[in-house]
């Protein structure tokens, strides 16, 4: 049996740094990536697709990885990247987007993302392992927030 867990998170941010070092810092997602905690492990599967495999977490006696691949698209002009689910990698589906605006003197953000995370376990413990879960993985966005928030130079 499986238990799904949905996770959707919305952030808006502005920082400091000129709009094209946030969309170059971005777009390339092996870079941003080493902003976001806990990844074990990030492959290029070619043609803007990445699989992330994250560190495991482990509750009580249940451990769990998240293993997702995503395709991302970036257009500089329109000042947004999106990145959809690859079908049939991992447990989990990802899809968000970033939109970025130039504010000239700062960088005005906004962050959305949508996962599905399938985890093999009883359906009665999705009521424990849901909230567990969906506060993990706000966390470590947040950290991932403030983490490139430092590297613009802070929050305006």
């Amino acid at each position: 049996m499986t238990v799904n867990v949905t996770v959707d998170l919305g952030y808006e941010f502005e920082v400091k740094a000129k709009f094209a070092e946030v969309f170059a810092l971005l777009a390339d997602v092996p870079t941003s990536a080493k902003f976001y905690p806990k990844v074990d492990k990030l492959v290029d599967l070619g043609d803007g697709a990445y699989r992330w495999e994250m560190e495991k977490i482990g509750v009580a006696s249940i451990s769990l990885q998240t293993v997702y691949a995503s395709k991302y698209v970036s257009n500089k002009t329109k000042g947004s990247i999106v990145w959809t689910p690859v079908k049939g990698v991992g447990n989990t589906q990802v899809s968000g987007s970033w939109t970025i605006k130039d504010n000239k003197k700062s960088t005005h953000l906004t962050l959305q993302i949508n996962g599905e995370l399938a985890i093999p376990l009883p359906g009665l413990m999705k009521m424990v392992v849901a909230p567990i879960v969906e506060g993990e993985f706000e966390k470590m966005t947040d950290t991932y927030i403030a983490n490139l928030t430092k590297k613009f130079g802070g929050e305006v």
